[in-house]
């Protein structure tokens, strides 16, 4: 079967992981037209050909930017980490690793830290700890710590993979040291229900990429009923200490643990959110801080102004996966017939078209039914890779086909053996985070006021938080963070920002610069989510940032391989291997090192929405 509808054929769960495509040859910089569409918090600096921004060059220009590297030295002299957070994290030993050898190159360690800081000699809960050391030890510049998203995502997965993912210099200068979450992966895992069987009957309305229609909606606002109040009661202990404020105190422990100094820290898509939060927490203690795939944590968080309306109404997520679709559209329009699948009229109108045909009747491929809600998750979810207009209108264009032939409807594989906590950990870090609005009622008017805001996409990323709702999910951290996100630091904080990515808006990425105290914005035209990995520019930039804290020009703006540049028939399918997306450890040993100078695959970042 097509690939496109192999992807459609397995279901909405993986619906938000990034696919895993070799870095393209293609590098280089140049100027990209910032998307027309950046929401309130947007802009952007003009790039040159060479990607470094235009400067006044006049005498006026020079002085206000000596005056303004004066306050930023004066400011970083000034930044430290309050008495408050320092007494929290220093009243806690520092935990002796016991490493061993695990997973054929790895090295495993777990900790017990404590589950409330207020109280660091009552409950604990364990963190488990996986790296991969540096090939280069007489030239080990310390730890890299690393978080792929999610939330929910397994940073100790991420670390094993590295030397699949990661550049060969990163992997010869630091150790490469994955943390999972308290609650995720290895560690402690959050369990808001006792077993599966009574997981899979709570969720069974939220077995959906979204709901449609009264009767769906009714089932989706029960099962996100009883996600809140399992998580509040069952699962509360360890779901009521799970924000992000907490991991970046563990983070922190952490950093003492394996003996580095300061901090350095590399965060996609949530894993972004967790580097801002620690860059605020502990403005003096971290080296370098790179995040790719921006979330704003005050969007994130929300505020007393915003704590009314949803959490995608500030992150802004629909419209950035509706800007990428409509993007690719009109791409594979001006590519034509002969390099695009979907090019055939207007692509755009034949898109609006296909989806209407969904809603009125479903198709099924190989026993799997395909609704439109399953079509536009799973749209969604091809958006995550580079390669994202390739699929995206293969699928269409097969869609389009099997639409005007009769199909069998047969129902969906419920969920199995063992318990699947992924809903469980989004949740618990997502809800005990920020601010949400306080009935669950008002959810439906809310997601129509999405859906109007960006058509395709909008239901897809309002219902997410429906559990977050205030008369459902009662428990709370009350030591999570709400801020100030730009206090000063001593060190500067690389912003990495895709134009087309669909989880984490390229708006977030620029107010997020906006918003830190210091911090430098790099800017790639690539399509998915993320951009590490997609062209040799932006790696390279992100890189020399990691090893010598050498920032990018400022407005440097990296050029990606785009869609639709060559003829349909000179177009193939990857050669198949390991899916890094999906893979378990197990999985990724079994596969083993890639062999000297082979490609490195695109690192599979966010689990859950981001």
């Amino acid at each position: 079967m097509p690939l496109p509808l192999r992807l459609l054929a397995a279901g909405i769960t993986g619906l938000v992981l990034a696919a895993t495509a070799a870095i393209p040859a293609s590098a280089g910089t140049a100027t990209a037209a910032i998307p027309a569409s950046t929401d309130t918090a947007t802009g952007g600096v003009a790039a040159t050909g060479s990607g470094t921004a235009t400067g006044t060059g006049t005498a006026t220009g020079r002085a206000t930017a000596t005056g303004r590297a004066t306050a930023t030295a004066a400011a970083r002299r000034s930044a430290t980490t309050s008495a408050v957070e320092a007494r929290r994290v220093g009243r806690v030993a520092t935990p002796k690793l016991r490493w061993y050898a695990c997973y054929g190159w790895a090295q495993c360690a777990t900790a017990r830290l404590p589950l409330d800081y207020d109280d660091p000699y009552g409950a604990q809960t364990t963190v488990a700890l996986l790296r991969v050391r540096a090939t280069d030890r007489q030239n080990r510049i310390g730890s890299l710590f690393v978080n792929p998203g999610g939330p929910g995502a397994s940073a100790t997965s991420f670390a094993l993979m590295s030397p699949m993912v990661l550049s060969d210099e990163l992997l010869r200068r630091f150790d490469i040291v994955g943390m999972d979450p308290r609650g995720i992966g290895a560690s402690d895992a959050v369990a808001c229900f006792a077993d599966p069987g009574r997981q899979a009957a709570a969720l069974r309305g939220m077995n959906v990429a979204f709901p449609v229609g009264g009767r769906e909606t009714a089932a989706y606002l029960r099962s996100a009923r009883k996600l809140a109040a399992g998580c509040s009661t069952t699962g509360r202990s360890l779901a009521g200490a799970m924000s992000t404020a907490e991991v970046a105190r563990d983070m922190d422990v952490m950093r003492r643990a394996v003996g580095d100094r300061r901090l350095s820290y590399l965060g996609f898509s949530y894993g972004t959110a967790l580097g801002q939060y620690y860059a605020a927490m502990f403005p003096d203690r971290f080296r370098v801080v790179a995040v790719d795939g921006v979330i704003n944590p005050r969007s994130w968080a929300g505020s007393a102004r915003t704590r009314h309306v949803i959490q995608d109404e500030r992150l802004h997520s629909a419209e950035g996966a509706e800007r990428a679709l409509q993007r690719i559209l009109t791409l594979c329009d001006r590519a034509g017939e002969t390099r695009c699948a979907f090019a055939a009229g207007d692509p755009v109108q034949r898109f609006g078209i296909l989806v209407r045909r969904l809603k009125a009747k479903p198709v099924t491929v190989e026993g799997t039914r395909i609704t439109y809600a399953t079509f536009i998750g799973e749209v969604l979810g091809a958006l995550y890779g580079d390669d994202a207009a390739e699929r995206v209108t293969a699928m269409a264009s097969e869609l389009w086909t099997l639409t005007s032939t009769p199909s069998s409807l047969l129902g969906r594989a419920g969920r199995g053996f063992p318990y699947d906590n992924s809903i469980d950990a989004y949740a618990s870090v997502m809800c005990t985070d920020g601010r949400h609005p306080a009935h669950t009622a008002s959810w439906p008017a809310k997601v129509a006021k999405a859906d109007r805001r960006a058509p395709y996409f909008g239901r897809a990323w309002a219902w997410a938080s429906a559990p977050c709702a205030g008369d459902i999910w009662t428990v709370r951290d009350e030591d999570a963070w709400s801020g100030p996100f730009n206090r000063p630091t001593r060190n500067t904080v690389l912003v990495v920002g895709s134009y087309w990515d669909p989880a984490t808006n390229y708006s977030q990425a620029v107010s997020s610069s906006r918003l830190l105290a210091d911090a430098r914005l790099l800017s790639s035209d690539n399509f998915g989510h993320t951009a590490y990995g997609t062209s040799p520019c932006v790696t390279a930039a992100m890189d020399r940032y990691l090893l010598a804290k050498t920032l990018p020009a400022a407005g440097t703006v990296c050029r990606a391989e785009q869609p639709f540049t060559a003829p349909l028939d000179d177009v193939t399918d990857a050669a198949a291997g390991l899916d890094l997306a999906t893979a378990t450890k197990a999985e990724i040993v079994a596969h083993g090192l890639p062999a000297e100078g082979a490609p490195k695959q695109r690192p599979p970042v966010g689990h859950g929405p981001f």
